[in-house]
């Protein structure tokens, strides 16, 4: 009788372990379509992306005046002028 009650104790011992580190180790899990990220995700490494800006404009209206530049640039050296 010792000897079933000694293995159901260290039985259920290591069955507690196992259930108890089972939600600690952190993992992503995928529940109802969603994949939800590991208990750990605050602790990740974090990419970083900086800001640019919002709006591209800018950098459009700069290009146009860096090219009409560059155009008046050749017209002064070839003595015409570009039409508008």
């Amino acid at each position: 009788m010792n000897v079933q009650r000694t293995f159901a104790t260290k039985f259920a011992l290591v069955l507690g372990g196992i259930l108890s580190l089972n939600g600690l180790y952190g993992c992503q899990t995928n529940i109802g379509g969603q994949t939800l990220p590991s208990a750990w995700y605050l602790g990740d490494d974090v990419q970083f992306f900086p800001a640019g800006p919002e709006y591209l404009l800018p950098n459009t209206v700069r290009a146009a005046e860096e090219y009409k530049a560059q155009q008046n640039e050749f017209a002064e050296e070839e003595g015409f002028a570009p039409v508008p």
